[in-house]
């Protein structure tokens, strides 16, 4: 499929975007949100409820969001999405019971469902030739701003107060809306109206597409290691008696490794080809995770934590790249959202599941299990992924 010459100033404006958006939703939840749900006497049970409100709209609408931009124009998603992004903070304002926040919560997860879905088919429908180097810059600016969130909102919660951040979160917001008002929009307008059997149709064409189906199942594979990774190396180093500021080391650098290593391996993923980047970063993911037990110390942590960023990047510079690549009949939307889909349902698996093998049978034995995982995904693309479309880029 051939794609018209962007504008050059498209690629910054969606990183900026990106950027500022990412960056306003994640002030809004670390670490304001559990303190905030615990300041209205919200139960645990409810804090659990009103953190997974917001993951929920990512399984319910990252396909219908991706599938309608396809029809309706990507900028258009994009707008309806900042446009939560800068309403949503406000709510928070007014927030005086813990089923209310979960309220908010819910609305406001709609934001990122959509965003994140909607801009990487608009990244990688513009981009061809350097798909993944692209993608992977948009995701390391997105990544600085999800990281620079928990600074600035812990030290508004200590000089300010829970309404300091969701004003701050608010003027993010509003920022992001603001600079995607001057996005263009490239895309020629459908010549067929969007109609139920053919939404149902584009969906089940990209469902029927073993590639895809395959990739996005490796990429649930990666994120539910991830998840559970975030959640349960903290609680692993913690039993070990090292202290917090040397467990934010150990998850500062696997963030830095992230960042750093994403662009770099999304280029040479546009080089040498998709398969030959993704195999052996699920490998070295997997060594890392399995060697945890193996350096119970800060030194060791720090340096599995990185090689595991390392791994992590390598996989996710190349895997939305990969299914742009295989994506047929300029369905971007449609295939992005699918993929959105499938990595949120294994993202929010990876923690319930390690928390459970972790109360079962210790951590040692978790994350020997999360290391299988990853191998097994890599053995899964090496032997289903040459014979799935006979017809993809050579060196795929």
């Amino acid at each position: 499929m051939s794609v018209k010459p962007s504008q050059p100033s498209f690629f910054l404006l969606i990183a900026v975007i990106g950027g500022l958006a990412i960056f306003s939703s994640t002030l809004s939840k670390t670490p304001v949100l559990p303190l905030f749900a615990a300041s209205l006497n919200a139960s645990p049970a409810e804090i659990g409820w009103i953190v997974v409100a917001s993951t929920i709209p990512g399984i319910l609408v990252s396909y219908p969001a991706g599938a309608l931009s396809d029809y309706l124009g990507k900028r258009r998603m994009l707008l309806a999405s900042l446009v939560v992004f800068a309403s949503a903070p406000f709510l928070y304002l007014v927030v005086e019971t813990a089923w209310q926040l979960m309220a908010v919560r819910f609305y406001h997860g709609f934001a990122t469902a959509i965003f994140g879905t909607v801009a990487t088919a608009a990244i990688a429908e513009r981009y061809s030739t350097d798909r993944a180097a692209r993608l992977s810059t948009y995701s390391s600016v997105t990544i600085v701003g999800r990281s620079a969130a928990p600074f600035l909102g812990g030290a508004l919660i200590s000089l300010g107060s829970f309404d300091a951040v969701y004003i701050a979160c608010a003027i993010a917001g509003v920022l992001a809306l603001g600079a995607g008002l001057l996005l263009k929009d490239h895309e020629p307008r459908p010549t067929t109206k969007l109609e139920l059997p053919r939404f149902w149709a584009s969906l089940r064409t990209v469902l029927r597409d073993r590639g895809i189906m395959l990739v996005s199942t490796v990429e649930a594979a990666q994120y539910l290691v991830f998840g559970a990774i975030e959640a349960f190396l903290t609680l692993y180093a913690s039993s070990l008696g090292i202290p917090a500021w040397q467990i934010g080391v150990i998850l500062g650098v696997q963030l830095l490794s992230i960042v750093f290593t994403k662009p770099v391996m999304g280029s040479i993923s546009d080089r040498v080809g998709r398969r030959r980047v993704i195999l052996p970063g699920l490998l070295i993911g997997a060594a890392s995770v399995a060697l945890l037990p193996v350096f119970p110390n800060v030194v060791g942590l720090s340096l599995l934590s990185l090689v595991f960023g390392l791994g992590f990047a390598t996989v996710t510079s190349s895997t939305a790249a990969l299914v742009a690549d295989l994506t047929q009949d300029g369905r971007f939307g449609s295939s992005m959202g699918v993929l959105r889909t499938v990595m949120d349902v294994g993202q929010s698996i990876g923690p319930v599941l390690t928390g459970f093998v972790v109360g079962v049978a210790g951590y040692a034995s978790a994350f020997a299990l999360l290391a299988a995982i990853l191998v097994a995904a890599a053995l899964m693309l090496a032997l289903l992924l040459k014979d799935v479309d006979k017809g993809t880029p050579e060196g795929l």
